[in-house]
């Protein structure tokens, strides 16, 4: 196609990266089809007519089955609450348009196999929003793992942290009622898992431990009882026998969007973390003893594509940069090239590893992660 007409439904934090993604793709990329900012949707007509004209979309409404329903919108970005996903998905699914829904896919698993089933039928491209596997320091450390410079891995350790709530009078919202999800575990372990799979591939086999810190928080003249976990620890073993552990805390004062990876191998290992996610390091048990130590690698553009957002190597990319080259990974899909998008099929495992977390802590044993083929 030649143009790519694009529906917004939300402009808050994500809705905001969306919209950027979609305004600079073309700039960064040469991006065909170009992009046109179509409509944005949000709760009431006056916020949806003020963030339409902020973020450069030519029209705006409160009605978001209206816009999934117009026929000249190609595509749809879904950045609302995880508990309204599948309804808006589904919808936007069935009339036909492409998707990019943040993560997690949605609350319940019942939810996300109708959403993959929506996305097999539909023949339309759907991913969703895991940006942190397009950072190009990933491709780099999972290039390094397929070559074997660290040599056989056997261990892994993930961990995300945040401390958006780990003040005890941090006020109550969605993200403490169930109807969310669990909590920590699908709102934040899914980027764990995400970059699991992406490095090492599927898990087989999960055990998992949930904590509330908390038992209420503020609402109103009162205080509201929280219904999610907010700190996850579980133990992973994956289909290559590889084991290892994610940790997600919602609560860890000092953290503001660590995740901190590490994979280890027979011959080295690799570490990153978020919070200098211009950074890889690199340590391989190799030469005299007395001078290994940790390499630090920094982003330039030997990383391909952070040429693309500037030539100078060690200057930094950030945040929404890396969404607007998971928006290029969402052209690409449509247009047939090959994608690092991760697509509703992907999401599924991820959604079906969340569960079986839950089950397993609910039953206090190792639990099978269902596969996609069962």
């Amino acid at each position: 196609m030649a143009t790519i007409n694009v529906g917004l439904i939300g402009t808050g934090y994500m809705g905001k990266a969306h919209a950027l993604a979609w305004r600079n793709v073309g700039a960064v990329f040469g991006a065909r089809p170009d992009v046109r900012m179509h409509t944005l949707c949000d709760a009431t007509p006056e916020l949806a007519a003020a963030k339409a004209a902020e973020f450069g979309f030519t029209r705006a409404t409160a009605d978001w089955r209206a816009m999934v329903a117009d026929p000249e919108i190609d595509a749809v970005s879904v950045t609302t609450p995880n508990a309204l996903h599948a309804e808006m998905a589904i919808a936007a699914l069935k009339a036909g348009k492409h998707l990019w829904c943040e993560k997690p896919m949605a609350p319940t698993l019942a939810e996300s196999e109708a959403m993959a089933a929506a996305a097999r039928a539909s023949g339309r491209v759907a991913i969703l929003g895991y940006n942190y596997v397009q950072n190009p320091l990933i491709a780099q450390a999972r290039a390094l793992i397929e070559a074997g410079a660290i040599g056989d891995v056997n261990h892994f350790r993930v961990e995300m942290d945040e401390d958006y709530l780990a003040d005890p009078d941090a006020p109550h919202s969605w993200r403490s009622e169930r109807k969310s999800g669990y909590g920590a575990l699908d709102d934040f372990c899914v980027h764990p898992l995400s970059l699991v799979a992406h490095l090492l591939g599927p898990t087989k086999e999960v055990f998992g431990e949930m904590a509330k810190p908390y038992a209420d928080r503020p609402a109103g003249a009162g205080r509201r009882a929280v219904e999610t976990h907010d700190i996850v620890t579980a133990l992973l073993r994956l289909e290559s026998g590889v084991c290892g552990t994610i940790m997600a805390d919602r609560c860890a004062w000092g953290r503001k969007g660590r995740i901190f990876v590490q994979v280890y191998g027979s011959k080295g290992m690799i570490a990153f973390d978020q919070e200098r996610f211009n950074e890889l390091q690199l340590y391989v048990a190799d030469g005299p003893e007395e001078t290994r130590g940790f390499r630090t690698i920094l982003s330039g553009p030997a990383h391909p594509p952070y040429g693309r957002f500037i030539a100078a190597p060690g200057h930094q990319i950030g945040f929404n940069d890396l969404k607007t080259i998971e928006c290029r990974a969402f052209l690409d899909r449509i247009e047939g090239r090959a994608s690092t998008a991760v697509d509703f099929e992907a999401g599924l495992a991820i959604e079906r590893t969340i569960h079986a977390i839950a089950r397993a802590f609910d039953d206090g044993r190792w639990t099978a992660v269902a596969s996609l083929s069962s």
